[in-house]
Order: structure tokens, then sequence, then C-alpha cells
């Protein structure tokens, strides 16, 4: 498979682009990865490079985005951290991707079993981590008072992980005049993702999209 060019990303519309996710995800799952030469990759994108989405994800070494969706070489910005949390410099990061690069989605990517989220409800203390999982704790408030309970069990984190996914999602679009106008003008859709450690499947929780 070639590498993304110009005009290919360009008659990309939002769900176009989220079904390319998806198809790569079932593939990922089915193990029949797309036949790709990577170097020939290298070659195609050396003059400039055109992906079609965006994702956010956690650092967490079983959530490569380009794997888990069956992508190559130039097909999508990965922005990786821990507990998939937002700042400033990933939304500007975002706003290069789609505004400047050209991509058509942007994903937030959480995964089960998160050590950073498991980390902010049981409230850990550490060095530059705690301001990391400080950005995680709306999230686990939001679900302590849904529940009427504090107690951080597996269901709680997992829930957690959910929540922070689709309040990561709303934030982007609250925080980021660039991508808002992009996407009232249909340039641009937004997609949250939880993917299984255990299985390999993503789900989709929220999609923004035009079509």
């Amino acid at each position: 498979m070639k590498a993304h060019t110009l005009e290919t990303q360009s008659s990309l519309s939002p769900y176009k682009a989220l079904q390319f996710l998806k198809e790569g995800n079932h593939r990922f799952m089915s193990n029949l990865k797309v036949n790709r030469n990577l170097l020939e990759q290298v070659n195609d994108t050396k003059n400039g490079q055109f992906p079609f989405a965006v994702i956010l994800s956690c650092i967490d070494s079983r959530t490569s985005a380009e794997l888990i969706f069956d992508q190559g070489l130039g097909d999508v910005f990965s922005v990786r951290i821990a507990g998939n949390v937002l700042n400033d410099d990933i939304i500007g990061s975002m706003e290069f991707a789609c505004k400047v690069a050209g991509s058509k989605l942007v994903v937030v990517l959480g995964h089960s079993k998160c050590g950073a989220i498991n980390g902010a409800c049981k409230d850990v203390k550490m060095g530059h981590l705690t301001g990391l999982l400080d950005k995680i704790k709306p999230a686990v408030k939001v679900v302590a008072n849904k529940r009427n309970s504090e107690e951080v069990t597996a269901d709680f984190v997992e829930e957690v992980a959910h929540f922070n996914v689709i309040q990561t999602m709303d934030d982007i679009l609250n925080r980021s005049e660039v991508l808002k106008e992009m996407f009232d003008n249909g340039e641009v859709g937004f997609a949250g993702g939880f993917y299984d450690v255990e299985t390999g499947e993503v789900e989709f929780l929220k999609e923004i999209l035009h079509d």
C-alpha cells in the first residue's frame, strides 16, 4: 500500500477517515495486515507528509496507534502521553496536524488497565507525575459522584478511563478555537476510542462527524 498523498488526503471526509481506522483495527484483530513496503513509504514521504488523522493515546507500550489501526508511515500523527491527557502543547500539535497539515480526524484513544488512570484514582503523588495525574482528577470526581462512592475497584478505574476519553474530546473543542471552527465548517471530525489490551479491539465511545 502506498503512503497517502495530498490528493488522497484531500479527498477524504472525517467520516471516511474514521472508517479507515475502524477497518485497520479489524485487520489488526484478524492478524491480516495490509501488505506495505515501509522502505518504499520512506521514499514516498521524503518530500512531505499527508496524514489523515491525529491520534492522542497513552504511552502504554501496548497501545501504539499505528499498530492497533494497521497504518503505515505518513498515515497518522501520533501524540502519546500517560493517561492520554490534554495540555496546551498537545492542542497546538493537533491544530498543526489539522489546520496546517490537512488531517481530517482527531481521535482520543484510551485503554483498559491504564496505569495512569489507576494512579489518579488512587491519588498517587510522585514528582512531575503528580501534575499529570491531576488532569485526570475531574473524571475521577465525576465517576465518584455518579457512584456515590470513592472505592477504587477495577470497575471504577475502567469507568474513569472511559469518561476521561469523552471529557478530553469535549475539552479539545472547548479549548481550541481553531479546531472548533474547522469542525463547524465540516473540515474535521472527532472520535473517542477505547482499546482493550486483552482483545486488541477498539470500541468507539463517541463520534462527532460530518459525512
